[in-house]
């Protein structure tokens, strides 16, 4: 007979089967059971972490959107500011220079049909030269003139015995209704109207320049 044929005969036939306890059992399966949920909620935190990481770098990245975007525009806010500054500078400066020695104006005259003409050849555009006598100016002449490097129509008018500068040159800004300021002493008003742009500006009394611009500036408007 083979030795281990014989072997598990004997171990069927003699020896003792003993059942393990409940409580043991109970442990033992309740050890199981808390391997198998480990192992599941490690699954699926590892299933997860990714998720979350996504959400953490999308996160991110819109909150750096948010900042760019915000940051562009702080800084175009502070670039108009200057660029503001700059042009009311620049009309302060040709003020200021027209009033020194004898150039005021170039064409001497008090008729629009007079002055409006002389413009032409000299610029690539005819600015509008307004009766302003209801607001108690009166046209003095006009004069080539230069607001940051490029050429630009002066108008002169004039209040008893304040001088009114106007401005005036095309651009692609829309329209914009009077807004005042005040530059170095002087009174300012600036506005765009049908491309174009219009800074007049004077030692008047804000609320006297006030009444000149709004007819200068309504008249372009009602002419339009």
């Amino acid at each position: 007979m083979n030795e281990p044929d014989d072997l598990s005969l004997l171990i069927k036939e003699k020896a003792t089967r003993y059942t393990a306890p409940p409580a043991l059992r109970a442990r033992v399966e309740a050890m199981v059971s808390q391997m198998d949920i480990g192992a599941q909620s490690h699954h699926r935190a590892s299933a997860a972490r990714p998720i979350q990481v996504w959400r953490r770098w999308a996160n991110m990245a819109g909150a750096f959107g948010i900042g760019m975007v915000a940051s562009m525009v702080v800084l175009l806010f502070l670039r108009g500011n200057v660029d503001e500054e700059r042009m009311a500078q620049a009309v302060v400066d040709s003020h200021v220079r027209s009033l020194m020695g004898d150039h005021l104006v170039d064409v001497p005259s008090s008729e629009k049909h007079t002055v409006k003409p002389w413009f032409s050849g000299k610029l690539n555009y005819a600015p509008a030269v307004k009766d302003l006598t209801p607001a108690g100016a009166s046209l003095v002449g006009g004069r080539l003139d230069y607001i940051g490097q490029r050429p630009v129509a002066a108008l002169v008018y004039r209040v008893n015995q304040h001088t009114i500068n106007v401005f005036m040159w095309p651009t692609g800004a829309a329209d914009r209704g009077l807004a005042y300021s005040v530059h170095q002493g002087f009174n300012v008003a600036q506005w765009v109207a049908d491309g174009m742009q219009c800074w007049m500006i004077s030692d008047l009394n804000v609320e006297q320049l006030g009444v000149v611009a709004r007819l200068f500036a309504v008249g372009d408007q009602q002419h339009h």
